[in-house]
């Protein structure tokens, strides 16, 4: 069987597109979406995401989202740009999209290659010294200090990942954060099921930038995060202890398309 596939990226955070509203993938088949993940015997990426038909009123398309290791993972913030953009290109949608991912609804609208996605509304961070954590779709330990560039993000973002606090949840995201001026913010990432540093995270950068305003480290509603793959930024308001209308905004372009045989 032969199966067309997409590729996009946001920035550097690279996912295979697949249009699912044929089912001609089972969501149940992770030997399949591993393989398809897979850099050597694959095509490559971050993770695999589907567009399904919605299944909610007034929506626009459903997406699913799978991890390199083929298991059906929480939110990925650039992944829902990503499948934006995609779903741009079917000609599904125009200039605007609502959806539903595994954390809930979404909306965020596309102008040429740029995305801003609609995140969940939070309520809850919790902080300890230069530490964080809070679940921005995905759960993410946030860790604020010095020398970024020469951290080795694999090693020590696989020790905090698989610590006792947190194995017996399943783990977490990290990401190592340089502060900068002018509310920008150098950030490196670790993502679970992938198990090694990406080049992008959008959860990751939305966690950093609630974290860094909630600690006053950032004092503007708009952030700027700087990341290996590129910059994105995010923009949000403070009703009390609540972050509303949270936008994660950055590129996302299609790089090629094509057919694998399974």
């Amino acid at each position: 069987m032969k199966i067309p596939f997409y590729k996009y990226q946001g920035t550097g955070n690279d996912f295979v597109m697949i249009d699912n509203r044929q089912n001609l993938i089972s969501k149940n088949n992770t030997k399949l979406i591993n393989r398809l993940c897979d850099r050597k015997f694959g095509i490559g990426g971050d993770g695999l995401i589907l567009l399904e038909n919605p299944e909610v009123a007034g929506d626009d398309f459903k997406m699913v989202y799978f991890n390199a290791d083929g298991n059906e993972s929480s939110m990925c913030g650039n992944g829902g740009r990503c499948l934006v953009a995609f779903a741009k290109f079917l000609g599904i949608i125009e200039d605007k999209a609502t959806f539903t991912a595994v954390d809930g609804p979404h909306k965020a609208t596309i102008t040429g290659d740029e995305v801003s996605l609609q995140m969940q509304d939070l309520t809850e961070i919790k902080q300890s010294g230069n530490m964080a954590f809070l679940d921005t779709g995905s759960p993410h330990h946030v860790v604020f200090t010095k020398n970024v560039a020469q951290l080795d993000v694999k090693k020590e973002g696989a020790e905090i990942r698989y610590s006792d606090a947190y194995i017996g949840n399943g783990g977490t995201n990290v990401n190592f954060v340089d502060m900068q001026e002018n509310n920008t913010f150098l950030v490196r990432t670790y993502e679970r099921g992938v198990e090694d540093e990406t080049l992008s995270c959008g959860t990751g950068v939305t966690a950093v930038a609630l974290a860094a305003h909630a600690s006053g480290k950032a004092n503007s509603n708009t952030v700027k995060l700087i990341v290996p793959g590129g910059e994105l930024s995010v923009s949000f308001k403070k009703e009390g202890d609540t972050y509303r209308d949270v936008w994660l905004t950055g590129p996302a372009e299609q790089v090629f398309k094509g057919e694998i045989i399974c």
